[in-house]
């Protein structure tokens, strides 16, 4: 059974990846790769798909190095921000690769007993899929632990209330690969269910509900999800640097309520202010549609006098947060819908699209932030 249990981490790992943001790169390709390898486990242990299971037992090398090369874009990126790296953890990361790599040597000449290497190997994926797990919830200034506990728990609960059935039928019959097959998909079923209760509930609603109710429901579901992730993080122990990346976090959150319940800004005593002028009960979505206004306010003291809209040296900040955040342009990508912009915006579009790289866009974004974050902090003062 170490296989089916090597099978059901490595599965649980990579659907939790996926499911954490399934926009990220580095959370997709690491969960592919933790799926593959799964994947491989289970075939390896039936007898007529030897032939895939050599090639699948391979792929998650290749997309963990390219996790390894957007990290380290991603590092380098953060550094030239003015923000602290994460040098240590990909260190950890680059010798785990290192040990991957090995495993995967030992597995080819047969050094070791198969299942033991292949167990190795799974662990090895494990503990990288956890490093980046971890990347990602430093990000995003949330908490992991907690989440991943109850995930985890939740889906061995699954596991052995189902996968547990079939494994006492092959215990009395006998090992057969027709039963072997149906409980790795039993396993690989019942965690998919639990992890990806989200998603195939909006699938669900976007069927059978009228659009109001499910997006209704969108926003609740959102919410209930990023609760377990918010950081019991106090404001006023944390330092300047963190706070000003904090903030660009959320900066670049604007627009998704179910990020900003976790975000540890929702604790602002601007916030609670603002929530006992308004009679508004103290929930976390309250907090987050709070902390949007606030974000937005901080953004319009930004503003120079006088126009809608500047090119001038004065005007780069504001452009650069009220328009790609607020307002949603992305002058880079074909998804901007021009019809669906005003006069200002499609202004602001064009001048983006033709007068400032991206990179400076980036680097404008980053220096607005650090400004945005001290005026967060010096109202919190003043509060």
């Amino acid at each position: 059974m170490v296989s089916v249990l090597t099978f059901a981490v490595a599965w649980w790992l990579g659907l939790y990846l996926l499911a954490r943001d399934r926009t990220n790169p580095v959370l997709v390709l690491a969960g592919g790769g933790l799926l593959s390898y799964g994947a491989a486990i289970a075939l390896d242990d039936l007898p007529w798909t030897g032939a895939v299971a050599e090639v699948l037992v391979w792929l998650p090398a290749v997309l963990w190095a390219v996790v390894l090369a957007r990290l380290l874009r991603d590092n380098r990126a953060a550094r030239e921000r003015g923000e602290s790296g994460n040098t240590v953890g990909l260190a950890v990361v680059c010798g785990l690769l290192v040990a991957l790599a090995a495993g995967l040597v030992l597995l080819g000449t047969g050094l070791l007993p198969r299942e033991l290497t292949l167990a190795s190997i799974g662990l090895d994926l494990m503990l990288l899929g956890g490093c980046v797990a971890v990347f990602d919830a430093f990000d995003a200034g949330e908490s992991l632990r907690g989440d991943m506990l109850r995930s985890a728990a939740l889906s061995g609960l699954a596991t052995a209330l189902f996968g547990g059935q079939v494994a006492v039928v092959i215990a009395v019959v006998g090992p057969d690969p027709a039963l072997t097959a149906l409980l790795y998909g039993v396993v690989a079923g019942a965690i998919a269910l639990h992890v990806l209760t989200s998603p195939l509930h909006s699938l669900a609603d976007r069927a059978a509900l009228a659009v109001p109710v499910r997006q209704a429901r969108a926003e609740l579901r959102e919410v209930a999800d990023a609760l377990p992730r918010k950081a019991n993080s106090a404001l006023a122990d944390i330092d300047e640097a963190e706070f000003a990346r904090l903030t660009r976090r959320a900066l670049s959150h604007y627009g998704d309520l179910g990020k900003l319940v976790s975000s540890p800004l929702t604790e602002l005593p601007e916030i609670d202010k603002r929530l006992t002028e308004r009679g508004a009960p103290d929930t976390p979505l309250e907090r987050a549609k709070e902390l949007k206004a606030v974000l937005l306010d901080a953004i319009r003291r930004l503003k120079p006098d006088g126009r809608e809209f500047g090119t001038s040296e004065e005007w780069r900040y504001y452009n650069a947060l009220y328009f790609y955040y607020v307002v949603g342009i992305r002058p880079y990508s074909m998804r901007t819908k021009v019809t669906e912009l005003d006069a200002t915006s499609r202004q602001a579009l064009t001048w983006f699209a033709d007068q400032v790289p991206e990179r400076t866009l980036h680097n404008w974004q980053s220096a607005a932030a650090r400004l945005v974050a001290a005026d967060l902090r010096a109202t919190s003062v003043r509060g």
